[in-house]
């Protein structure tokens, strides 16, 4: 893992913010294990003088925290082990101004142990050892994530009672909105691409630019922050909720993926087919699809998703330009060739879904994987022998506890991760939301505005 935390020139870009930009305040910064931004304010002159170099502290109970913030069961953090610290260290190179609130800046911090190493619960650590993974075999893994989410009004109802998928002519107001939260990320640093109306009531979708997947995940958690902090500034709320109504579209994550070399993408040749490295790539993905579904869907509310006709896979296979495939390969774009990964849905910490997606690639790379024979035509009304993706969060947990992707992404995360979706299932059962046949009231109040 790379040391951010005292290069003279990124310090002195901080510095120059202080001077010229009425920087006051800096957002230090780290996801929970359920992907919540959490960490401490700091006057920026005390960052710059200081703590740039020496870190702060935070309760190490950030990592057992359920969606609402209370303290679950864990063996590995617990008052028997004293709730330690652990110690945040600033990555200066992630430093960026919010522009949509004068005088703030933020930076992602790494987490450490008592020990000063890596802290093996940090969602930021675990993705690292992917990307050191893959650059040990001169890989650098590209992505890129689409999200969606849902405007509200502040009663949490939908803003709007029809569907315009993507129209540029339909209630401009929440153009308005969008428009907001596009030069709010551009204001921080966060490269959009594109956004619109998505197949919802009120769903929308804002797109960034894809990159390493260090960064992606970096800017993945801060749209989902900024696209709220913009909605509560029109009185309105964002909520990214799996699935909210029934009978509604529910919200996504896909994500896309491709494997540069010395900056050129090994998939650039592929034209009609995959090329073999791009199918040992979605072979691993492939091979270990049941184990990523706890990864990408991680509360109960999401099993509710995927279903025929959702746009969420619920088999394991591959196609082409296919929307009813889990992975989607798209050819014939030269540097833009990739891979789509269509499972995961927005709630998923955007660092652990990408450390077990590059966890899953890799071992098919590593191990010269084929995938399966390639799938055409509606895979929902006719799934053939492929097999069905876990479709209740008790059988996910079942497919990933004691898995290779278990053991690729370390033994005290794996055990840590699996208590905490344990807690939410029993939360579920006990609330009536397993059992039900439509989203509860209790359901959303639950995950409606943290996820």
């Amino acid at each position: 893992m790379a040391d951010h935390s005292a290069d003279p020139a990124l310090l002195e870009r901080i510095r120059e913010a202080v001077d010229h930009s009425g920087l006051h305040s800096i957002e230090m910064a780290v996801t929970d294990t359920v992907g919540h931004l959490r960490g401490k304010r700091v006057p920026a002159q005390r960052f710059i003088d200081s703590v740039s170099s020496s870190g702060i502290h935070i309760a190490d109970a950030i990592y057992i925290f359920d969606i609402l913030c209370e303290i679950t069961d864990s063996s590995l953090i617990n008052m028997g082990a004293g709730f330690l610290d652990t110690h945040l260290k600033a990555d200066l190179s992630t430093f960026r101004l919010l522009g949509h609130r004068p005088g703030y800046g933020i930076v992602m911090c790494d987490s450490f142990d008592e020990h000063n190493s890596p802290h093996n619960l940090a969602p930021r650590k675990i993705l690292q050892e992917q990307l050191d993974r893959a650059e040990g075999l001169g890989l650098q893994p590209i992505v890129a994530t689409e999200l969606e989410a849902y405007l509200l009004t502040p009663e949490w109802e939908p803003i709007q009672t029809h569907i315009q998928y993507s129209s540029l002519t339909d209630q401009y107001e929440i153009e308005v909105v969008l428009a907001e939260m596009r030069n709010a990320l551009l204001g921080c640093g966060v490269p959009v691409e594109s956004s619109n109306p998505e197949y919802g009531p009120g769903q929308v979708e804002v797109n960034v630019s894809h990159g390493d997947a260090m960064t992606v995940a970096d800017n993945t958690v801060l749209l989902k922050a900024v696209m709220r902090e913009v909605a509560e500034s029109h009185g309105l709320r964002a909520s990214f909720m799996p699935k909210l109504w029934d009978g509604s579209s529910g919200n996504g994550m896909h994500v896309h993926s491709s494997l540069n070399r010395d900056g050129q993408n090994q998939f650039a040749e592929s034209t009609e087919a995959p090329n073999a490295l791009m199918l040992q790539w979605t072979a691993g993905l492939l091979e270990h699809a049941p184990s990523l579904t706890l990864l990408g869907i991680p509360f109960a509310n999401g099993y509710r998703r995927p279903a025929p006709y959702s746009f969420a896979p619920t088999h394991v296979h591959w196609g082409l330009d296919n929307r009813s495939v889990l992975a989607r390969c798209l050819v014939g774009q030269g540097q833009g060739n990739r891979v789509e990964y269509r499972a995961a849905d927005a709630s998923a910490n955007p660092y652990i879904f990408l450390s077990a997606l590059l966890a899953a690639g890799l071992d098919g790379v590593e191990n010269e994987l084929e995938p399966m024979p390639m799938a055409v035509g509606d895979l929902y009304g006719d799934p053939g022998d492929h097999a069905a993706l876990p479709d209740t969060m008790a059988a996910a947990i079942d497919a990933f506890e004691g898995s290779e992707m278990a053991g690729m992404l370390g033994a005290d995360f794996s055990t840590n991760y699996v208590e905490l979706t344990r807690h939410d299932l029993a939360v579920a059962q006990q609330g009536g939301f397993i059992g039900s046949e439509s989203v509860t009231d209790a359901e959303r109040e639950r995950y409606r505005e943290f996820t």
